[in-house]
């Protein structure tokens, strides 16, 4: 296809676990005017091999040594066909009218340059664990300074090609928050928004490298949220947090995080005790030090009524306190403050 109306950019790399059914969610899309480009990363799972098992004129692959995500998008917008770009990755799911859904939205209302959903967030079988709304919905919102949360969910955006490529594309040094970096340089200029309806379904997944930012080191946070208010990161900086990520890469945090992700979820958007403590006391297992997750679990054998209106105390009222408690990390274990709010 040389003039699809939309490419839906898919970076992968070692993804042959969910890579098919992501491939599935996007051909049997209602919308039918797309190419599927996938870059494959270097991936050295079966990845490439369940590709390339489709007969599907709609899907192009690139394939680079490994480089990471925000090299892998670089290289498909360089590639890409269509001047409006639906970005997914390869551990989720689309529901079936998603691409027709931004679409039509995106180009009755031309004023807007990026649009994002809510997401339905799944487990890493499958299973629902709750409903995301951003924050954010209209462009009044979403300009406003926040260093803290990410404007859109960025494997359910739609936006125009040109603007990217204009600034540059993905900053490459952004480990981790290529897409957040972005965002913030293109919200200075550009208009968005958000849809309040579940457009995609992304995966909780132990196995990424995005992990719970609160699980993330101090020094990890404080150089990210120095570059979001830069508006750029240096060789240099992006080193320091690639190091950092290598060291916090190993199974246990990566399972830690997932687990403490799961058990806030269960606890706080999805009510749900039982789940939250079968997933909490995986956490405590796993790191016992974390006195953070001691405390949720006694949270939740507290009835749901009081449990949220003790929620809603604490996130309109000490967004900015924080408590003593122990953080465990790759590399040392040290004490650290620890917000209470999920």
């Amino acid at each position: 296809m040389t003039n699809p109306k939309i490419t839906v950019l898919m970076p992968a790399f070692n993804a042959g676990k969910y890579i098919r059914e992501a491939i599935n969610s996007v051909l049997e899309q209602s919308f039918t005017d797309f190419e599927l480009l996938i870059v494959n990363d270097g991936s050295t799972d079966h990845t490439l091999s369940v590709i390339d098992s489709f007969r599907d004129e709609r899907i192009r692959v690139i394939n680079q040594q490994n480089a990471g995500v925000a090299a892998a998008l670089n290289n498909g917008l360089q590639h890409s066909n269509a001047p409006l770009i639906a970005r997914f990755d390869a551990d989720d799911i689309c529901y079936h009218d998603r691409l027709r859904i931004q679409y039509d939205f995106i180009t009755s209302h031309s004023y807007y340059s990026i649009v994002g959903s809510a997401v339905d967030y799944v487990d890493v079988e499958g299973n629902y664990v709750f409903t995301f709304y951003p924050s954010g919905k209209n462009n009044e919102e979403l300009i406003r300074p926040d260093f803290q949360n990410c404007p859109f969910i960025h494997s359910s955006v739609i936006y125009r090609r040109d603007v990217v490529l204009n600034v540059g594309g993905y900053n490459e040094h952004a480990y981790t928050f290529e897409d957040h970096l972005l965002w913030k340089n293109l919200l200075r200029k550009e208009n968005a928004c958000n849809l309040g309806q579940a457009l995609i379904q992304v995966r909780l997944n132990p196995e990424s490298i995005t992990i719970d930012e609160k699980w993330r080191t101090r020094r990890f946070r404080s150089i990210k949220q120095d570059a979001l208010r830069k508006g750029d990161i240096t060789s240099t900086e992006g080193k320091r947090l690639r190091k950092i990520g290598e060291r916090q890469g190993g199974k246990k945090i990566k399972e830690g995080a997932y687990y403490a992700l799961l058990g806030k979820k269960y606890l706080w958007n999805n009510y749900q005790p039982v789940m939250a403590r079968k997933n909490l006391r995986k956490v405590i297992w796993l790191a016992p030090f974390h006195i953070k997750y001691y405390i949720l679990l006694l949270f939740s054998f507290l009835p749901e009524k009081a449990l949220s209106l003790f929620y809603h105390s604490v996130k309109t009222n000490l967004d900015n306190y924080e408590t003593p408690g122990v953080s465990w990390s790759a590399d040392v274990k040290k004490i650290k403050l620890w917000k209470l709010k999920g």
